[in-house]
């Protein structure tokens, strides 16, 4: 079941599930910085997307993607257009700027899907997984980027948020009715 705000000019859907079925034009990847594949998100993605997209960043972005930011990719076999692979920051205790490279790394997958012409977008729990970000903490700049995006700009219209575990999907959605709500 999907929860659903409306924030200016976007809508805001979170729900529980598999980022790899979502029929949207973009799918944020959480990525490493030398986009070499890994495991969670990214082994998810890389094996329903198939090897293209593998070669394909090899191909465009040999020295990888420094953490805050994120580079875009054809989809492969995926239903998406796009990948794009967001490069999170390891949790170090918060005080290392990762508050800040979240925000940005966020931001910078928006900015890739409206230069894009992406009318939707699908993110994971970026940073959440084993880099060891504080659920409640991601989940709260996560919400306060979409809102202000939504405020802001006209595309993407809908910014998903597909999360695998109902743990993580509550973390959001109590994030999303605190900030959301206020927008």
């Amino acid at each position: 079941m999907s929860t659903i705000w409306h924030t200016g000019h976007a809508t805001i859907e979170i729900h529980q599930g598999d980022i790899t079925r979502q029929q949207v034009d973009a799918i944020v990847n959480a990525a490493n910085a030398r986009l070499a594949g890994g495991g969670g998100v990214d082994g998810a993605i890389h094996r329903a997307g198939g090897p293209a997209i593998m070669a394909e960043t090899r191909q465009k972005y040999p020295h990888g993607c420094p953490t805050g930011s994120a580079v875009i990719s054809g989809a492969g076999d995926l239903p998406a257009r796009f990948v794009l692979h967001a490069v999170g920051p390891v949790w170090n205790g918060g005080g290392h700027g990762e508050a800040e490279q979240l925000t940005s790394v966020h931001q910078r997958c928006l900015e890739l899907a409206r230069d894009n012409q992406c009318h939707s977008i699908a993110f994971p729990a970026i940073s959440c997984g084993v880099y060891g970000y504080p659920i409640d903490q991601a989940a709260g700049i996560a919400m306060q980027v979409a809102g202000r995006w939504g405020q802001q700009n006209t595309a993407p219209s809908l910014i998903q948020f597909v999360l695998f575990s109902s743990d993580v999907l509550e973390h959001f959605r109590n994030a999303a009715n605190q900030i959301l709500e206020n927008v």
